[in-house]
């Protein structure tokens, strides 16, 4: 666990991921029914039905950040892109065929990030997304965020991200920027 003050942020695999559901689960039902996102109890469910099956990959990373008492604060997760990937066929305009390869260890799709709000404003997200990626030998990062969260969005193009289109990443769902991280240039 990497220490931070009063708040230690834990790596993890797909099995140490899946049994503490409940600590992800918390932080992201609080995170994501709130405005701007105002997700429902059902797309809840459904987000964590999909979490089972993505902690079942062998590739798998994830990162649960908690207080000295073990409270759940934050969460992060995602994993290498296959080639057989849909994320690119969502996008609302077609995008080039070199930026759409995939190889299962070119681009970490990063699924979910969030922080409760009472501990934000304290870096606890820039260390759950490193904790993710670090060690991860991708080249890139991909991640969609709602358009109207200006904080993550000013976080993220601090991070290095830029916007690479729109994209809209299941049926009804509002329409999100995607967002790459390319490493390579991070790296020099």
């Amino acid at each position: 666990m990497a220490q931070g003050g009063t708040i230690a942020v834990e790596c993890m695999d797909g099995h140490a991921a899946a049994q503490a559901e409940g600590a992800f689960t918390l932080v992201y039902s609080e995170v994501f029914t709130a405005p701007p996102y105002n997700e429902t109890e059902e797309r809840v469910a459904a987000t964590f039905r999909r979490f089972r099956s993505q902690t079942r990959k062998g590739t798998f990373r994830g990162a649960l950040a908690r207080t000295e008492d073990g409270e759940p604060v934050g969460i992060a997760y995602g994993y290498p892109l296959s080639p057989s990937t849909g994320w690119w066929d969502h996008f609302t305009k077609p995008v080039s065929d070199e930026m759409r390869r995939e190889d299962g260890h070119r681009t970490l799709g990063l699924m979910e990030l969030a922080v409760r709000t009472r501990w934000r404003g304290r870096g606890i997200a820039h260390r759950l997304h490193d904790a993710v990626i670090d060690g991860s030998g991708v080249e890139r990062v991909l991640l969609n965020v709602h358009p109207d969260n200006e904080a993550a969005q000013a976080a993220y193009r601090a991070w290095g991200y830029r916007k690479v289109g729109e994209i809209n990443p299941w049926q009804g769902a509002p329409l999100q920027d995607a967002m790459l991280l390319d490493l390579s240039r991070k790296r020099v």
